[in-house]
């Protein structure tokens, strides 16, 4: 299928491209913003779109439950990421299959950490939009890193909205990931995390 391993790679707009370095003040700030979204935020719900490295999209609905958890339900729920926790899964029920990682180990760890000291963990990048966040993301157990993408709304959590978000493997290989429709701190059930085991073709 379309994503496969290619689980999480890139999620931030191609006009938003990175430039010099924030001023120190201005980078606290942001963090600051940043740490405040992730304390105020304890569960989400959004539409999204997910486009590969090759151009591919397909597009679901997102839910979310800090710490260490989230769903992506791709279309008529074929397609599963989810993370419960532990471990990130891929669940593909057309052909049977089932992939899985630790969940520490992969760039959605810190989107889902339930702590908002992100010392060491993450830095705030430069843009060319001052409506936009962008903080990049990477613990040194991770095999790649995230691009998160912020905009500024006094309405949000913390003064943020997230917008999406790009995730990087250890190829360098992008998935990129658009919201829309974000409801923070709605109930979203336990349930939600669970998932049946796929059966192979044939059985």
């Amino acid at each position: 299928m379309i994503f496969g391993q290619n689980f999480a790679r890139a999620f931030v707009p191609a006009a938003l491209v990175a430039v010099a370095a924030p001023a120190p003040a201005a980078e606290s700030a942001d963090m600051a913003r940043l740490n405040a979204h992730i304390s105020a935020v304890q569960t989400m719900t959004a539409d999204f779109v997910q486009t590969d490295a090759r151009g591919r999209s397909a597009a679901g609905k997102l839910q979310l439950k800090r710490p260490g958890r989230v769903r992506f339900e791709y279309g008529s729920g074929d397609l599963l990421l989810v993370a419960d926790g532990k471990q990130l899964s891929f669940i593909d029920y057309q052909v049977g299959q089932k992939s899985s990682w630790p969940l520490n180990r992969t760039p959605l760890g810190v989107l889902l950490s339930g702590s908002p000291n992100l010392k060491g963990r993450a830095q705030i990048v430069a843009n060319k939009d001052p409506r936009i966040v962008l903080v990049r993301a990477r613990d040194p157990a991770q095999y790649g890193s995230i691009v998160l993408a912020f905009v500024r709304s006094a309405s949000a959590p913390g003064g943020l909205q997230l917008h999406g978000w790009t995730a990087i493997d250890g190829q360098n290989k992008r998935t990129t990931v658009r919201l829309s429709n974000a409801r923070y701190n709605v109930a979203v059930a336990d349930g939600a995390f669970t998932y049946r085991e796929p059966k192979k073709r044939g059985r």
